[in-house]
């Protein structure tokens, strides 16, 4: 994370990652805006770049080649990514609606989404045919029929595209060429191919010029694809397009190039949009309803200057788009937009050949695809390769904080936060604040809890059940992902493992939280945000928050105090010590959290590494331990920041066994290999290598890819558990249909030996 000198005075929010929001994103990073804080809002972690779509689709670029990491960028930019889909916009109280997490306040709000399909006009569309946007959703099933023509032996497959503008054109060609790459690589036939393209109207390119349209028409001919114009599709079913002039052509794939326009969800905003469902706006870019609000690519229609819906306007809105949200904040004058009248069209036509149209001119050539792949990888390089940044200092930031525009009492409060903080009160957070943020939180009722969060004393009062006794657990640790809803459910996670791994049922909850000072509104939604993803994870485990205490600190951070029921006889209860010899060992989940964040922090992670990550640490250890119980485990713990190697010795010392790990066998995260062959490993690293001592054969395994990974430090790991051999297998199969997918048998435990050293690294023969 990076943290800011100022105390956040403004939010910028901007919703999708498309071409405008990037530079934005750039310049942003390249000159920060002191006070102003970025968060953008997607449903993915890689916007792609339209440029090189068709040679993706083509084989000429890879995944990455293609599509731009929003994650590492929103680094480089000081700005939060938070993956979610916008469902609406409360402009009443300036908030972005998201489907799966709270509300985000906004002072200025920018919208590019792009274009939506809108298959619901055509009946049939929306069930049997494929839109390109969202792109995510068209990359799954090409990849799906890249497989099933890879495998195709049977009868002729139809592939159609519904659309003859440049995208519709470009597509089917580059599938054309690709697939019948593929056949011909398997030695089989292009003839197994068939392919449609299909044009509303009486030619292909309505937009471009005859010469262009003519010198395509030849290169489909010549490609073998069957052009149908006057071929409006008014309905699909299953394996037909039925046009308006009666035609019906059977198909078995259907690609949608065609009736893009605004995303639903806008239409309850109230913002003015034209007959397409797309946001108006005037020459600064800002909606013609909401001087806050802003929009640019694809999604935004200019008042006075009608566009195509063209990827050169969107990537050239990023520069005027940025400058005119930070004027916008300073409440200074924004400076008028004036598009280019002509711009030229490099069109692919798959094969490493393309065409260029610019008004009434149009030429072609190989060279013209090397011009524009030149042209293409040059703007990927400035979102893939960063220049270093000095930290911004105190003293200027402070100065440049002025610019803003702030009411009276936000500008004392920005010198409040500004100022020396003395400590004297605990440096806490004002009550008013505190109770604002925690008041709105749905917190789970439990019989047991006496006196808790809401009640006006000093502490909680709980009663424990008759048979039962406490089980305690503390952790705390600062952020290390910039939306604190995701970090509160992490954390909360990461403290309940304990109790579950023992056996225990959480009971209650007592928080501890730092955040970093700054304007009233600011910290009481950084609290509710954080909040909210914790007390969603402790409501689910059946834990109550029953108090905790709040102060300032540069960093965010959150921990927790838990308290869980077990027998106080002890029966049930999973202990460290009760490893038998012949017993398998299990993890739960996949290691490598500690280089995978380590790296992030330096941009050297990819956004679905990191995503994947998450995703990992949000899953909760609460069935995986009763599985475990289950199919009697005999020891049980949780992966924390002692790493594999650390929580393994403390199992297998006073269990009284060896323990055998078979390096291959170890379920990694997506990345991790990749992030600590590069040395990037997290600082408690070095602390865990001391363990290598009770390695028996560590000079065997130094060099193997996973070895430094039993170092690495987990934040809300999986279990690590011994089970008896005779189980394992069903065991690993019960867990794995319980959502823990990653989990396998890495090793066994064996009797005790002569050596001091209690575990031997293998490459595999688990």
């Amino acid at each position: 994370m990076q943290y800011s000198p100022q105390p956040i005075a403004r939010d910028i929010v901007l919703i999708g990652g498309g071409h405008s929001h990037v530079g934005v994103l750039k310049r942003f990073g390249m000159t920060p805006e002191p006070g102003v804080r970025l968060t953008l809002i997607c449903s993915d972690m890689h916007t792609p770049y339209s440029g090189m779509l068709p040679g993706y689709v083509s084989g000429h670029y890879s995944y990455d080649d293609a599509h731009i990491d929003l994650s590492r960028l929103a680094v480089f930019a000081g700005a939060r990514l938070f993956r979610d889909d916008v469902i609406g916009i409360d402009r009443a109280n300036a908030r972005v609606i998201c489907r799966n997490r709270p509300p985000v306040p906004y002072d200025r709000l920018s919208i590019n989404i792009g274009s939506t399909p809108q298959l619901d006009g055509v009946p049939g569309a929306a069930e049997f045919a494929t839109p390109v946007k969202p792109i995510t959703r068209f990359n799954t099933r090409w990849l799906e029929l890249l497989a099933k023509v890879q495998q195709w032996e049977q009868s002729v497959l139809r592939i159609a595209v519904v659309g003859a503008g440049a995208g519709g054109v470009e597509l089917v060609l580059s599938m054309q060429y690709r697939l019948t790459q593929e056949l011909a690589a398997r030695g089989r036939s292009a003839a197994l191919l068939e392919f449609h393209l299909l044009s509303a109207g009486d030619a292909i390119l309505p937009t471009h010029n005859n010469r262009v349209r003519t010198k395509f028409a030849a290169v489909l001919a010549e490609r073998g694809v069957l052009v149908h114009v006057n071929a409006e599709v008014t309905r699909v079913t299953a394996g037909q397009l039925h046009c308006r002039s009666g035609a019906v052509h059977a198909v078995d794939e259907v690609m949608w190039v065609t009736q893009a326009g605004g995303a639903s969800w806008l239409q309850g905003t109230g913002l003015a949009r034209n007959a397409g469902g797309f946001v108006m706006v005037n020459d600064h870019l800002q909606t013609l309803t909401d001087p806050h609000i802003f929009a640019a690519g694809d999604i935004a229609a200019m008042q006075n200057f009608p566009l195509e819906k063209a990827g050169v306007f969107a990537v050239r809105m990023g520069l005027p788009l940025a400058d005119n949200l930070r004027l916008s904040v300073r409440g200074q004058s924004l400076r008028a937009y004036r598009p280019q009248s002509k711009w030229l069209a490099l069109i692919s036509t798959g094969d490493r050949y393309a065409v260029a149209s610019r008004g009434s001119l149009g030429f072609w050539g190989a060279w013209v695809w090397r011009w524009k792949d030149q042209i293409d990888r040059r703007f990927m390089d400035k979102f893939a390769t960063f220049p270093a940044m000095p930290a911004a200092g105190p003293g200027p930031g402070q100065q440049a904080a002025s610019q803003l525009a702030l009411s009276s009492d936000e500008s004392l409060q920005a010198i409040s936060a500004i100022a020396m903080r003395c400590g004297g009160c605990g440096a806490k957070v004002g009550a008013t604040v505190l109770s604002r943020a925690l008041g709105q939180l749905n917190v789970l009722q439990r019989d047991d809890v006496l006196i808790g969060l809401h009640d006006p004393d000093d502490a909680a009062v709980v009663r424990v059940p008759p048979g039962k006794a406490l089980v305690h657990s503390v952790d705390f640790f600062r952020a290390f992902v910039d939306d604190p809803y995701l970090f509160g459910k992490v954390a909360a996670n990461h403290a309940l493992g304990d109790i579950f791994a023992m056996g225990g049922d959480p009971q209650t909850a007592t928080a501890i939280a730092t955040v970093p000072p700054g304007l009233e509104a600011k910290v009481e939604d950084l609290l509710f945000q954080m909040m909210t993803g914790a007390v969603e994870v402790l409501n689910d485990a059946g834990c109550a928050l029953v108090g905790g205490h709040t102060g300032e600190g540069r960093e965010l951070a959150l921990g927790f105090a838990i308290n869980g029921l077990i027998d106080e006889k002890l029966a049930g209860v999973t202990r460290k010590g009760g490893m038998q010899p012949g017993d398998v060992l299990l993890l739960t989940k996949p290691i490598g959290t500690g280089t995978l964040f380590a790296a992030h922090a330096r941009l050297g992670a990819k956004g679905r590494w990191i995503d994947a990550a998450l995703q990992s640490m949000v899953v909760s250890n609460r069935l995986g331990a009763q599985c475990l119980r289950e199919f009697g485990a005999t020891a049980c713990t949780d992966l924390t920041g002692f790493g594999l190697l650390g929580h393994l010795v403390e199992m297998t010392k006073p269990s009284g066994v060896d323990a055998q790990i078979a390096l291959s066998a170890l379920p990694i995260l997506d990345g991790a290999v990749e992030t600590v062959a590069a040395g990037i490993v997290s600082s408690l690293q070095p602390a865990n290598v001391r363990l290598r001592r009770a390695l028996r054969n560590p000079e065997a395994f130094v060099g193997h890819p996973h070895y430094p990974l039993l170092f690495d430090p987990q934040t809300a790991g999986g279990l690590l558990a011994s089970v008896p051999a005779h189980k394992a297998q069903a065991c690993v199969l019960a867990l794995q249909a319980l959502g823990y997918c990653h989990t396998a048998i890495i090793g066994r435990i064996v009797a005790q030996g002569d050596a001091i050293e209690s575990i031997v690294l293998m490459d595999d023969g688990v």
